[in-house]
């Protein structure tokens, strides 16, 4: 009987195990932004290599692998909820082509790029029907 109680108690850790560690792998893997319209990842040897589109990126960012950076489309301009919601330093805005960028430093994001002598990690661009978010920046078009 204690033999039994000892594989039942090995058999519940190496369980537990499994499940903090696939607990951990969700977690790295999690969406940055909430779901908008027309999620996107950015793959490859640099985060512009290979844009794809997806509607479940928590399960493409573990599929594909080598995810360099994200984002996202929201209706409507929702810059200041987004700048707030991420904590982040508006570091410098520009405008052109009847768009406004931020570009932002978040204590809620990872390591980013270098523009301008400032380490970017969100870009939100503002036009008028809608909002992009990205991290670290927006590639493609907006």
């Amino acid at each position: 009987m204690r033999k039994i109680w000892v594989v039942a108690k090995a058999f519940f850790i190496v369980l537990s195990s499994l499940g903090c560690a696939a607990f951990a792998l969700f977690l790295a893997h999690a969406p940055a932004f909430e779901i908008g319209q027309g999620y996107e990842l950015y793959c490859g040897a640099s985060s512009s290599a290979l844009v794809v589109r997806t509607d479940n990126p928590a399960c493409d960012k573990i599929l594909l692998g080598g995810v360099k950076g994200e984002s996202v489309r929201y209706r409507g301009d929702c810059a200041r909820e987004l700048i707030s919601r991420y904590r982040a330093d508006v570091l410098f805005m520009e405008e052109a082509g009847g768009v406004t960028n931020y570009y932002c430093h978040s204590p809620l994001f990872g390591a980013g790029v270098a523009i301008g002598g400032y380490v970017v990690n969100l870009h939100l661009a503002v036009g008028e029907e809608q909002t992009a978010a990205g991290t670290p920046l927006i590639f493609g078009g907006f």
